[in-house]
């Protein structure tokens, strides 16, 4: 069993990482790698964002009821929560680049068979075949990202994929409305299904290969319930990953809610979702713009410091507004803005601090981290957002405790990693 690292032990080297002879493909620059590893970050928010606005269609189409409709998302994220433990184990295994390659393959699959279903049932089981794929692109380009850099540049570059990334929840809603306005809400699925197969195409032409065979590990499920008992016995993990999970907890709140949200509290049609989500993703990619600008100026603790600050302030801001004032716009979608700012100036130093607490198993420990990350969303898509849906006020009031707790996870592991840093012997 690995034993958790020390908090004063020296960083990591970064060493340069050759590329095997057999994938030995040109590496793109930065902009290029960081834009097809957003590209692939994207199934995620697609999948989910963009068939929101289609839910009263797919209910009419397929005689399902709301609740039913409902789990449709609750299983994609509880497959996504569950499969996305395995995404970084088989990268650090097998390669990054095969087990994306495979990955794409079942998504398309999927995908296809979400737009063939002629009951709600099947649209479950491929929903299920789309989540347990969707999620190796977030988490093997988080390690790819790691392969690659450390300290500044990998900050630089991780907020980079965030900015461009950030595209998808806002496009997404809005190009699904359209569809479901003039098209049908299949053809939601027809046009994810084309952008996977380019997709799959331009990571099979170049998209490289970062973890050399010698530096692989093996896939045996003794050696990985060791890994996976070292991160879920960490403290310091559970804190760490539990800050970037709660801060989105509190955004996801308020777009799984979306579809009751607003069009029975703020009277918006199915091509109107842009209110909510071009101000959200605004925020996301503008935070990420400061998270970029802000790596190697500032450290990681007072970037995250001022995160929270906009974390605190928006949720608040959302709270006061509701309690005297009925829903409104914009003003009772403009708190996202700054919460999502906030939340993507917290995040990149979130996520690299919760990396590097296992140097020698990243993938496996972004497979957690993203775990606990869906694990929550899917909590929140299944149970809290529908129970709170029917307040604005609730919603807000959800938010700020997710924030507050977020909060809280940070504090804890710094007083922890001080206690922690007092204990090594000389």
């Amino acid at each position: 069993m690995f034993p958790e690292p020390p908090a004063n032990l020296p960083k990591d080297p970064v060493v340069p990482v050759p590329l095997p002879p057999v994938h030995r493909i040109a590496m793109l620059g930065a902009g290029a790698l960081a834009t097809l590893l957003a590209a692939l970050s994207m199934l995620g928010p697609f999948s989910i964002d963009a068939y929101l606005p289609a839910f009263p269609n797919i209910e009419a189409d397929l005689r399902a009821s709301p609740i039913e409709v409902q789990q449709t998302l609750a299983a994609y994220l509880l497959a996504f929560a569950g499969m996305v433990l395995w995404h970084g184990a088989l990268a650090d295994a097998f390669g990054r680049r095969k087990v994306i390659l495979v990955a794409l393959i079942v998504f398309a699959v999927g995908t296809f068979g979400c737009a063939a279903s002629h009951s709600v049932h099947y649209l479950w089981v491929f929903r299920i075949m789309q989540g347990v794929s969707a999620g190796a692109g977030v988490v093997i380009g988080r390690a790819i990202i790691r392969d690659l850099h450390t300290g500044a540049p990998a900050a630089r570059l991780l907020s980079l994929v965030t900015m461009i990334f950030s595209i998808a929840p806002a496009v997404a809603p809005v190009l699904g409305g359209l569809i479901v306005k003039y098209l049908d809400w299949r053809m939601i699925f027809h046009f994810l299904l084309v952008y996977t197969i380019v997709l799959f195409w331009v990571c099979w032409r170049y998209l490289p290969e970062t973890l050399p065979v010698a530096q692989r590990q093996p896939f045996n499920l003794a050696y990985q319930a060791r890994n996976y008992a070292s991160i879920f016995k960490s403290p310091l993990f559970h804190l760490k990953s539990g800050v970037i999970a709660c801060n989105f907890a509190g955004m996801f709140l308020f777009i799984t809610a979306a579809p009751v949200m607003l069009p029975v509290h703020l009277k918006l049609g199915p091509d109107q979702f842009a209110w909510l989500f071009v101000p959200t993703v605004s925020g996301i990619f503008l935070g990420a713009l400061a998270s970029n600008r802000f790596a190697g100026r500032l450290g990681l603790a007072r970037q995250i410091r001022i995160g929270f600050s906009f974390l605190l302030a928006a949720a608040c801001a959302n709270v006061g507004y509701h309690l005297w004032l009925p829903p409104a716009l914009p003003w009772s979608v403009l708190p996202m803005f700054f919460y999502t700012f906030g939340m993507s100036v917290v995040a990149p130093g979130a996520t690299l601090l919760t990396l590097d607490l296992f140097p020698h198993i990243r993938g496996t420990v972004a497979s957690c981290q993203s775990f606990e990350v869906t694990l929550l969303g899917a909590l929140v898509a299944g149970v809290i957002a529908p129970f709170l849906s029917y307040s604005v006020l609730w919603l807000a009031l959800g938010q700020l405790g997710f924030c507050s707790l977020a909060l809280a996870l940070w504090l804890t592991s710094r007083q922890y990693r001080r206690m922690l840093s007092n204990h090594v012997p000389e």
